[in-house]
Parts: C-alpha cells; sequence; structure tokens
C-alpha cells in the first residue's frame, strides 16, 4: 500500500448517511462497511477523528420548526449525534478498532467530555476519536462542530461524507444540467452560495486554511481512496 497523503484526518459523516435508504434510525450494514473502511485508514496509519450528525433522528430547527424554541430543539439534535456515536464505536469495537467517544456536553456515564489534549492524546495511541454533541451549542450545525474540531486538533484535512458526490454549481436532483467541480475555493463556494457545508463552517475552514474533500459515501472505500491522495469529489481550497 502507498503512503497515506493525509496523516490526520476529521471525518465528518452525516446522519442522514447511516440511515441507508431508510433515511431514518439506523442501518447497520451501512454503519459496519464505513467501519472497515475506517479500520483500513487506522492500519494505513492515519489518525482519524469522527464528527456525526443526527440527522437520521433528529434535526433541530428542520424538526422543531416553530413548534419548539430554538435551543431546545438544537439541544435535542444534539443529542440525537450521540446515539450515532455510540453506534460507531461498538461497531469499530466489534472489528479490533481502539475508540474513544467524547462529547461537548458532559455524560460521564457514557463518554468522555471533550478535552482537546485527550483526544490528541488517543489519536497519538492510535485511537479513532468519534466527537459527540457538535460545538455543544445551538445555531451552531454539526459541519461548524466537525471544522472547529478539525482545527482544534490540527487535523490535515476535512473528509465530508454525503449522500453526493461531490459540489456541483446547482442542485443535480433538479437540474441535470449542473457542473460537477473537481476544485473549488471557499470564496467562490461562499460567493455562489453553494451547498458544501453552512456558511459559518466553511467561513471557519478557510480562516484555518484545512482543505474540505467532499464525497459519495454510497461507496465507503471512499474514505480510504481520498486518504490514500486518489481524486475523489470535489476539493475546496484556497486556491485553484
Amino acid at each position: 500500500m502507498n503512503e497515506p497523503k493525509y496523516r490526520r484526518v476529521l471525518l465528518k459523516i452525516s446522519g442522514e448517511a447511516l440511515a441507508g435508504d431508510a433515511h431514518r434510525g439506523l442501518n447497520f450494514d451501512v454503519i459496519g462497511s464505513v467501519c472497515d473502511v475506517v479500520k483500513q485508514c487506522v492500519e494505513a496509519g492515519v489518525q482519524v477523528g469522527i464528527v456525526v450528525g443526527g440527522g437520521n433522528f433528529w434535526r433541530g430547527i428542520k424538526d422543531g420548526g416553530d413548534r419548539m424554541e430554538r435551543t431546545r430543539a438544537d439541544q435535542m439534535g444534539m443529542l440525537a449525534t450521540v446515539i450515532n456515536c455510540l453506534a460507531l464505536a461498538d461497531s469499530l469495537e466489534q472489528r479490533g478498532v481502539e475508540v474513544r467517544v467524547q462529547t461537548a456536553i458532559e455524560m460521564t456515564r457514557i463518554a468522555e467530555p471533550y478535552i482537546r489534549g485527550r483526544a490528541i492524546r488517543h489519536l497519538e495511541k492510535g485511537r479513532v476519536v468519534i466527537f459527540g454533541c457538535g460545538t455543544g451549542n445551538p445555531f451552531f450545525s454539526t459541519d461548524t462542530g466537525a471544522v472547529l474540531r478539525a482545527a482544534e486538533i490540527n487535523a490535515d484535512a476535512i473528509l465530508l461524507a454525503k449522500n453526493v458526490d461531490g459540489v456541483y454549481s446547482d442542485d443535480p436532483a433538479k437540474n441535470p444540467d449542473a457542473v460537477k467541480f473537481d476544485e473549488i475555493t471557499y470564496d467562490e463556494v461562499l460567493a455562489r452560495h453553494l451547498m458544501v457545508m453552512d456558511s459559518t463552517a466553511t467561513s471557519l475552514s478557510m480562516d484555518n486554511h484545512i482543505p474540505i474533500i467532499l464525497f459519495a459515501l454510497k461507496d465507503p472505500e471512499n474514505i480510504l481512496r481520498v486518504v490514500m491522495g486518489e481524486k475523489i469529489g470535489t476539493v475546496v481550497k484556497e486556491d485553484k
């Protein structure tokens, strides 16, 4: 196997991706396939942090709408991410991968509180660290939480595994003429309001000079391909 291009990565997985075709709940075949590839990354010497969304259970303001106070709706979304964190942790452990779950909201009976130095130490020891509860604050997405953790652990790149295979000029599901970008700058993403991440997450990534590689999780092997330097999906960076 060739040497990995990235030595430390932050993998962001949407909650919906873990649900598979059902779009709700957990699909353990999908989770198992993802964990198989994460194990390969660890065996290749890559340090892996993971942030997972909670949209397969609850999507904060989108589900709460005008029926709930925004802060409480977002807090429910943070708790939803923990369910996914524990499912991933269990699946990884079944495969012999050492893993730690850290949460931005303390729940010490089931996870460690997030401590930057401890997280980095776990990564250095070859453990996968799964970060739950986003940033721990309402009004911020788990995408922003992923960029924040990537900056804090000094990740080489953010791997954005979604249900789409790259960044397009328009919604490819609605516009058959939408063009897929191989590379695009943060400034272009923000100026064109392209749906890579929300603007807060994109700006934070730009300010901290962390490249984002967006690709489809439909084939989990894409995670390993990206780590090894293969051109998959779209790279969002400072200069083309």
